[in-house]
């Protein structure tokens, strides 16, 4: 990898919790900062305090509504025309539980709010970046994910039936995980790795917060093993892992069944496939 203070890098979700950590400490160290939000107010305020306390001037802010495939196609146009590399890809934004949790939500274009956001979201940008990714290669691919995960029922996909926000939510979680899997196959010998992890067990973030969850683990740890991901040079060849906090682990067993990943890329293309040629 170049040196930090060489490096673009992207994060989502980076308003607030684990994901305004991170853009904070890699600011400190030198990072040019990609910042994405949807709420453009507290964009903005992010990165003049971020500016603030680093003084690192290297950063931009890009809004956009991760539960719009339209929006996200629109963020992957503006980062393509307006950066000439990108070394690193934090898909870090995600919604949780919900404050209702038997209460179904869909996103702008009709699909399950969790498995749109947390899932097809990261998806969809990723897939549009990779070229961009290659070309800077060296480059990482890092898919925030939980330790909470359920199995995925194709028939069932978008919980039309049998609804929870929980599990709406783990499954979501494992999707990426599943993703990342096959992602990595298929940059394999690119030199752009991609890895997810489980940051740390209920920090005291918005979305746990708002479910109402006891916390279990500060932001301080998962921003440590997010951190280690996005820039230990010890990681450089590493592709294609799952990771709970520091450590390799284990993924729920569906993650390692080769039809369940083509399943999912099958559905995935045709899910975003009237975004992604517009």
């Amino acid at each position: 990898m170049r040196p930090i203070e060489e490096q673009t890098i992207l994060i989502t979700g980076a308003t607030s919790g684990l994901g305004r950590e991170l853009a904070q400490a890699l600011a400190k160290q030198g990072a040019t900062l990609l910042l994405h939000g949807r709420d453009p107010k507290r964009g903005l305020e992010t990165v003049r305090e971020i500016k603030e306390a680093t003084g690192n001037e290297s950063m931009q802010f890009y809004r956009a509504d991760l539960s719009s495939l339209r929006e996200v196609l629109g963020l992957a146009r503006q980062l393509i025309s307006g950066v000439t590399r990108l070394d690193v890809l934090v898909n870090n934004a995600g919604v949780g539980f919900g404050q209702d949790t038997s209460k179904r939500e869909v996103s702008q274009d009709g699909y399950e709010l969790r498995f749109a956001v947390n899932y097809l979201a990261p998806y969809l940008l990723t897939e549009r970046l990779i070229s961009l990714l290659k070309a800077s290669a060296p480059a990482r691919i890092v898919n925030v994910a939980s330790v909470g995960q359920a199995p995925l029922d194709f028939d069932n996909i978008m919980l039309t039936h049998g609804y929870s926000g929980v599990t709406a939510y783990r499954k979501s979680k494992l999707a990426m995980i599943i993703w990342t899997f096959d992602l990595a196959e298929r940059l394999a010998g690119t030199s752009v790795t991609v890895n997810a992890l489980h940051p740390a067990s209920l920090m005291p973030t918005k979305m746990v917060l708002e479910a109402g969850w006891q916390t279990m683990s500060s932001v301080e740890e998962g921003l440590k093993a997010t951190l280690r991901l996005v820039i230990d040079p010890a990681l450089e060849n590493v592709t294609g892992e799952y990771f709970d906090g520091l450590s390799l682990a284990k993924a729920n067993p569906q993650a390692y069944d080769q039809p369940v990943l083509q399943r999912l890329a099958a559905l995935s293309q045709e899910l975003v496939s009237g975004y992604a040629e517009r």
